[in-house]
């Protein structure tokens, strides 16, 4: 296990992005010299517009209908919260490296087990969220 610490973007962490498969997911966006050290272990670095980002994820789904359970997500205290992370998040990501090789070839992982929030940037809000809060009725 390691701890590596960036700027957050499309955090998944307590429920699953089920766009393709679900996967618990983050995008941490780290300096150059990171990225190229782990580039050079065989992991993707994706480029965005922060700058590189490596890509922690744990699918829900496992082998023999085996279910892998979310993530852990910590705040700045290292109480448990349950909250979406917004794009920009400071956060600490606890990771494990793995590595083997099947039918395919050779492949790498990194599999996302915590993540701790350091300093907190809200998410943006969805198309019509504001329309759904209470309102208080002298407003119309």
């Amino acid at each position: 296990m390691a701890i590596i610490k960036g700027k957050a973007q499309y955090a998944f962490i307590n429920e699953p992005n089920v766009r393709f498969e679900p996967t618990y997911t983050i995008n941490l966006i780290v300096d150059d010299a990171t990225a190229n050290d782990f580039a050079s272990r065989g992991h993707n670095i994706k480029q965005l517009d922060g700058g590189p980002s490596i890509v922690f994820k744990r699918k829900v789904d496992g082998p023999n209908g085996m279910k892998r359970s979310a993530p852990r997500l910590f705040d700045l205290e290292k109480n448990e919260v349950e909250m979406k992370v917004g794009d920009g998040s400071e956060v600490r990501v606890q990771y494990n490296e793995y590595s083997g090789e099947n039918k395919y070839g050779p492949y790498t992982g990194l599999d996302l087990q915590a993540v701790q929030i350091i300093d907190y940037v809200a998410p943006r809000s969805q198309d019509g969220d504001e329309l759904l809060e209470d309102m208080p009725s002298e407003e119309f």
